[in-house]
C-alpha cells in the first residue's frame, strides 16, 4: 500500500479516536453526573425521598469532593441552590420529620479516613463550596476498642447549628471483607456489651440536643463485617427463626437490642436510620435488604447509598437507573417511612 495512504490513514483513526474520547467525556463527566442526578431527584418519581447527603472526600484520590474540579463544583452549586433543598431539620417530639416539598441538605463534610475526626473548618468548607448550609454533618463513631459516645464530636456540629448524625459503626479495624476480631453481632444480641451501650445511651441522652443515628452502615454490602457474610449468612438452624437466614436475623436483632437499651435510658431524642446500598453485595437471596429490617416500630428513616462509578475504570449505569433501583429497594424495606439518600457522589470520569 502506498506510504502516504498509510499514514492518511493512521491519521484518520487518530482523529476518530480522538473525537470518541471528547464524545465520552461529555456524556460521561461527573459535572455532567451531578446535573442528571439532580434532574432525576426533583422529578416526581419518588415522593418519599426527603433528604440527601453528598459523600465529599478525596481520601485516596477518591475524587469524590464536590471541588474536585471547577465544573464538578459548579454543577453542585447550581443544582443545590434549588429551594427544594433547605439547610434546617424540623423535630416533632425529638424525631426529625419530612418537610412536605422540601429535601433535606445533609453531606460527610470530609473528617478524614477514619471519618471521625470532625471539626467545624471542614464543614465551613464545605458549605463554602456548595454555597449553601447543611442541615447535618454526618461521621463515623467507631467503636475502636471502647464503644464511647462521641460527645465532643457531637457538641462541635451542634455549636453551629447543624444535627449531628452519628454512624455507629462496631469495628475495631478498618480492613474490608472480613469479620471484625472484637466486635460480634451475636455478643450483642445476649447483652454481652449491654454496660457499653447503656453508657452510651445515657451519653446521647445527656447531650441535650437532637440527633440522628445509624447503626451498621450499608448493611447489605460485605464490605462491612456486620454484613449477613460473616454473622451465619443463609443458616437457618443455628439462630432464632428456621424459617429466617441467620445472618440477616442476627443483625436485626443486634440493632433492635441497640434501640430497646436506649429507649429504656429514655434517651428519646434520637431519631434511628436504617442504612441500605443500592449495589449491595452479594447479590444472593440471604443478603435482601428487607431481611436486615428491625421492623417500622423501631426505625424512624430509610437510608441509602448511591454512588456513580468511584473509579473511571468503573461500570457506568445513569442517575436514572441508580436512583430507580435504589427507589423500589427502599420499598421493600418499608413503604410508610421516610426515605433520605444518606450517600451520593462520583469520581472525575
Amino acid at each position: 500500500m502506498n506510504k502516504h495512504i498509510l499514514v492518511t490513514l493512521y491519521l484518520v483513526i487518530i482523529l476518530l479516536f480522538s473525537s470518541c474520547e471528547k464524545n465520552y467525556d461529555l456524556i460521561h463527566s461527573k459535572s455532567r453526573w451531578i446535573n442528571d442526578y439532580f434532574e432525576e431527584l426533583e422529578s416526581t418519581r419518588y415522593p418519599q425521598i426527603y433528604a440527601i447527603s453528598w459523600w465529599n472526600e478525596d481520601f485516596d484520590n477518591s475524587f469524590l469532593t464536590i471541588n474536585s474540579s471547577g465544573s464538578s463544583c459548579k454543577a453542585y452549586q447550581q443544582n443545590i441552590q434549588n429551594d427544594l433543598f433547605i439547610s434546617n431539620g424540623k423535630f416533632v417530639n425529638h424525631k426529625l420529620v419530612p418537610i412536605a416539598g422540601a429535601i433535606y441538605h445533609g453531606a460527610y463534610p470530609n473528617f478524614g479516613g477514619t471519618e471521625d475526626n470532625v471539626s467545624k473548618e471542614e464543614i465551613v468548607d464545605f458549605e463554602l463550596n456548595a454555597t449553601k448550609k447543611i442541615a447535618w454533618a454526618y461521621f463515623s463513631n467507631n467503636w475502636d476498642s471502647v464503644l464511647r459516645f462521641p460527645t465532643n464530636a457531637v457538641q462541635t456540629i451542634a455549636e453551629m447549628g447543624k444535627i449531628p448524625f452519628i454512624r455507629l459503626m462496631p469495628r475495631s479495624e478498618f480492613e474490608t471483607g472480613k469479620p471484625d476480631p472484637k466486635w460480634q453481632l451475636i455478643d450483642i444480641v445476649n447483652g454481652v456489651h449491654d454496660k457499653a451501650i447503656i453508657q452510651w445511651a445515657l451519653g446521647a441522652k445527656m447531650c441535650n440536643c437532637d440527633i440522628l443515628v445509624e447503626f451498621g452502615t450499608e448493611v447489605n454490602g460485605n464490605w462491612f463485617p456486620w454484613n449477613g457474610e460473616y454473622n451465619g449468612k443463609d443458616g437457618t438452624n443455628n439462630y432464632g427463626d428456621v424459617q429466617y437466614p441467620d445472618g440477616p436475623e442476627v443483625f436485626r436483632d443486634a440493632y433492635r437490642h441497640i434501640i430497646n437499651l436506649c429507649k429504656q435510658q429514655q434517651a428519646t431524642n434520637i431519631t434511628w436510620f436504617f442504612h441500605i446500598d443500592a449495589s449491595g453485595e452479594p447479590n444472593e437471596w440471604w443478603n435482601e435488604a428487607s431481611l436486615y429490617y428491625p421492623g417500622d416500630d423501631y426505625i424512624d428513616w430509610i437510608g441509602v447509598s448511591t454512588y456513580g462509578p468511584q473509579n473511571r475504570l468503573d461500570s457506568y449505569e445513569t442517575p436514572q437507573a441508580l436512583l430507580q433501583r435504589a427507589y423500589k429497594m427502599m420499598q421493600t424495606v418499608s413503604k410508610t417511612k421516610p426515605y433520605a439518600i444518606l450517600e451520593f457522589g462520583v469520581t472525575e470520569l
